[in-house]
C-alpha cells in the first residue's frame, strides 16, 4: 500500500484556526493597550490582548492567580472546543469551584501571549498600513511579553498577584514575573521550565525554524494573501518538537518497530513505521490551528529567555525574588531536565523543590494533572509569607 504524503497539501486561509477579528470571540476578552516600546528596540503601535477569566476579582483586586500557557497553547485554559475555541482546554481540572485554582476563592486569569495567534496582535495582525504585519512583526522576548501582561493587570486594577501559574514557555514568564514584577508576585509557581534557554534548547529550536523558513510557501513570512500556507515546514518543524516533548522509552515501548496499519515501511513504495503516523498526525493537529509565523516569533522569544540578562547574572536576578517559589521539574523531560530546576530552587531565596514522575517525558506537566494539581494545592496553601 502506498503511503500518504508526509505533508498535505497547503490550504487556504483562513482554515488553519487562527483567530481574527470577526470570528466567534468564544470566551476571550479582549483590551487594548495602546503603543509598546520592546526591549530589543522594535515598536507595536496598537497592541491588543486576549485574555479569559474564570471566578470574581475581589475588592481589593489582590485574588488574582495568573496562568500562563506553553508555546502553542492560547488562553482556553479550561472549558470545551467550540465556536473560537479551535482545542479543548489544556489544563482541565486545575480551575474551577473547589479545584486546586478555585475559583470560589481566586480570579483566575490567562492571556494569549503576545505574538501568539488566538487574538492577541502577532503577525497575522493588521500593521497600521492594513497590510498584516507577516515578516515585518518585530522581535519579542519573554520580558515584552510579561511586559503586556502587567499592562493588561494595570487596566483592569489588579495591582498584586496572588500567584502566577506556569509550564514549559508558560513557566518562563511566570519566573520572569516574580523577577521583574517581586514585589507584585506573592508565589511563583514553575512546571517544567528553566531561568535561562540552554544550548541544547536553542540547538533544538534551531532546525524548527529553518524548516518553516526554506517552505516554499513560507513566502519571506508575507504568505497570508498569497493564498498558501507553510504547513510542510511547520508540520516538520511540530515534528522535531513532539519527539523532544516525549522520552525514547516511551516511543520505543508504545510504538517500538511495528508498521502503520495497512502500510509496509520495508517496501519501495514506502509506507510508514506506527511512530511516523504518530509525528503525522500531531503535524496535522497543529497545522490545522497554528499560525507558522506565531510559532516563529514565539520560539524565537524562548531563545531568548535569561532572567540574569542585564541584571548581573542569573544568581543576581534571582536574589531579588521577593515570592514563595514552587520548581518542578518532570523527572523524564529530556528538553527542560531537572538539573535546570534544580538549579533555579537553589539560587532562589525561598524555593519549594517539587517532582513529577511520568513516564512521558516534557509533556508530563500536561499529562499529570492530578500530580500538578497536588503541588498547586500545596504551594496555595503554603503561607506566602
Amino acid at each position: 500500500m502506498t503511503a500518504r504524503p508526509v505533508a498535505r497539501a497547503p490550504r487556504r486561509r483562513p482554515d488553519d484556526g487562527t483567530w481574527r477579528p470577526g470570528d466567534p470571540a468564544g470566551h476571550r476578552q479582549f483590551q487594548n493597550l495602546g503603543e509598546i516600546h520592546l526591549e530589543r528596540g522594535g515598536v507595536l503601535p496598537d497592541v491588543q490582548v486576549a485574555y479569559e477569566t474564570w471566578g470574581t476579582l475581589n475588592a481589593d483586586a489582590d485574588n488574582v492567580i495568573l496562568v500562563e500557557h506553553a508555546l502553542t497553547g492560547d488562553s482556553h485554559v479550561v472549558g470545551a472546543a467550540g465556536p473560537g475555541h479551535p482545542t479543548p482546554g489544556w489544563w482541565d481540572g486545575l480551575v474551577g469551584p473547589g479545584l486546586p485554582l478555585d475559583t470560589d476563592r481566586f480570579f483566575v486569569l490567562s492571556t494569549n501571549v503576545l505574538g501568539g495567534c488566538q487574538g492577541t496582535t502577532g503577525p497575522v495582525s493588521t500593521a497600521p498600513d492594513g497590510r498584516h504585519w507577516g515578516a515585518r512583526f518585530p522581535y519579542v522576548t519573554i520580558r515584552d511579553q510579561v511586559r503586556v501582561e502587567e499592562l493588561l493587570l494595570e487596566r483592569l486594577g489588579v495591582r498584586r498577584l496572588a500567584a502566577v501559574v506556569g509550564g514549559s514557555m508558560g513557566g518562563m514568564r511566570a519566573i520572569e514575573w516574580a523577577v521583574m514584577g517581586a514585589e507584585r508576585v506573592e508565589r511563583a509557581i514553575v512546571v517544567a521550565s528553566t531561568a535561562h534557554a540552554t544550548a541544547d534548547q536553542i540547538a533544538w529550536a534551531q532546525p524548527q525554524l529553518l524548516a518553516i523558513r526554506t517552505d516554499p510557501d513560507f513566502a519571506g513570512g508575507d504568505y497570508y494573501d498569497t493564498g498558501r500556507t507553510p504547513d510542510a515546514g511547520l508540520g516538520i518543524a511540530r515534528r522535531i518538537a513532539h519527539v523532544t516533548y516525549r522520552t525514547e522509552t516511551e516511543l520505543n515501548d508504545r510504538f517500538g518497530r511495528q508498521a502503520q496499519p495497512g502500510e509496509d515501511p520495508l517496501r519501495a513504495d514506502r509506507g510508514r513505521f506506527a511512530v511516523e503516523s504518530y509525528l503525522d498526525h500531531h503535524a496535522s493537529k497543529l497545522t490545522g490551528r497554528f499560525d507558522a509565523n506565531s510559532y516563529v516569533v514565539l520560539t524565537e522569544a524562548m531563545n531568548s529567555h535569561d532572567v540574569g540578562r542585564g541584571r548581573g547574572g542569573l544568581a543576581a536576578a534571582l536574589r531579588r525574588v521577593e515570592a514563595d517559589c514552587t520548581i518542578a521539574s518532570v523527572d523524564t523531560d529530556r528538553l527542560y531536565p531537572p538539573r535546570l530546576s534544580d538549579e533555579m530552587a537553589g539560587l532562589l531565596p525561598r524555593a519549594t523543590r517539587e517532582s513529577i514522575h511520568s513516564a512521558f517525558g516534557h509533556d508530563g506537566f500536561l499529562i499529570e494533572t492530578g500530580q500538578v494539581a497536588a503541588i498547586v494545592r500545596r504551594a496555595l496553601a503554603r503561607n506566602a509569607g
